[in-house]
């Protein structure tokens, strides 16, 4: 019961509220443009309880909570490509209107990219209200201890040297210091301090250990050797109003999705850690400790898995939103949509490379619970 409480029930809700904003994304531009919706399903398979309104859209929860889809009218499944000469015979003129397929490239692109958009705009409103109801930090970075032979120590830093910017990123918080450092792909980072009303710069090379994170899971961390402390541990937590709040929080989504880029470009490249690479079960452990911490704690893991699945679904892999943008693409190159057969190819390798990568995560995420 502890664990049904703890961490089962905190992931369903926070993956049905981040799936059902996705989902409607794509379901808005679709109503937009006047493509007939039949099903908004929340899980997949079996219905649990659904309902259907005025437009004949059916509405409903399945038994697997792990996704949910959209079903246009005349498609077999979301986003499904058939010949278009052969659809158009089965429908009279009413209901062609109302056919995903015959609409202009550029609204079938918006329909597709809208659930990608709406996840974006979720974790942006997300941010917005975090900042605008509880604050967000601006404690100056100010270094109060140097541990002896640290990287930090042989570079040159000192106490009292205020942390400005690291790898040109302008450093704001006390709380943004060991993110920066932690998320850097390079070998070496550009740390820049104010010292004495004088600006200098210092290339220093973290050291990697294996830790612990805030909730008590092991990680491998980047430390330079330094302990920052606000001064008398008072924090500088500000409220901002709504037009700050927002520049912050596209600033935020931004750095998540640049940040999560640049480590997947760096796992591909070999130097990335591959272990930090999870699946749902690790989402749900972590969604579990975090929302032990409070509303405010559950909002913000929300706003960073949003990101993950908006950027993971444009992805250019068959089966994806990204793989559909791809097609659109040769489409508009070629002045005519790719042949079926050779879609049908794509998406057998597009489903290979999602079980792959499904497979990878939930080893790695049995891995993480000591089954391994």
């Amino acid at each position: 019961m502890e664990i049904l409480i703890s961490f089962i029930i905190p992931f369903i809700i926070l993956l049905t509220v981040v799936v059902f904003i996705h989902e409607y994304g794509h379901y808005y531009y679709a109503k937009k443009y006047g493509v007939g919706v039949t099903d908004f399903s929340i899980g997949f398979g079996k219905e649990i309880f659904g309902f259907n309104d005025k437009s004949g859209t059916r509405w409903k929860f399945c038994l697997i909570p792990l996704g949910g889809y959209v079903k246009f009218f005349g498609d077999r499944n979301v986003f499904s490509q058939t010949e278009q000469e052969e659809l158009l015979k089965k429908y009279n003129d009413h209901d062609k209107k109302k056919l995903f397929v015959v609409k202009p490239l550029y609204q079938r692109s918006l329909i597709v990219f809208g659930g990608p958009l709406a996840n974006f705009v979720l974790a942006i409103l997300i941010f917005a209200f975090i900042y605008m109801f509880s604050g967000k930090d601006f404690t100056p970075a100010k270094i109060s201890e140097i541990q002896e032979n640290s990287p930090a120590f042989k570079s040159g830093l000192q106490v009292n040297d205020t942390i400005t910017a690291i790898d040109k990123n302008k450093i704001k918080s006390v709380l943004e210091v060991s993110t920066y450092i932690n998320t850097s792909t390079k070998e070496s980072i550009e740390i820049e301090v104010m010292r004495n009303q004088q600006e200098l710069s210092f290339i220093i090379e973290p050291k990697e250990i294996l830790g612990e994170d805030n909730l008590g899971n092991k990680v491998k961390k980047k430390i330079i050797g330094i302990k920052i402390s606000p001064l008398n541990n008072e924090f500088d937590k500000q409220k901002l109003g709504p037009s700050k709040a927002i520049y912050y929080a596209v600033g935020e989504t931004w750095f998540v999705t640049k940040t999560t880029l640049k480590f997947i470009g760096s796992m591909f490249q070999g130097k990335g850690d591959s272990s930090q690479l999870g699946g749902p079960i690790r989402i749900a452990k972590i969604t579990g400790q975090v929302s032990q911490f409070g509303f405010i704690a559950f909002l913000s893991i929300m706003a960073y898995i949003s990101i993950s699945l908006g950027l993971i679904n444009l992805f250019p892999i068959p089966l994806l939103d990204g793989g559909h943008l791809m097609f659109y693409g040769f489409e508009k190159i070629l002045g005519r949509p790719l042949s079926q057969k050779t879609q049908e190819g794509f998406f057998r390798i597009g489903m290979f490379l999602l079980l792959f990568l499904m497979f990878f995560a939930t080893f790695n995420d049995l891995k993480d619970l000591g089954l391994f």
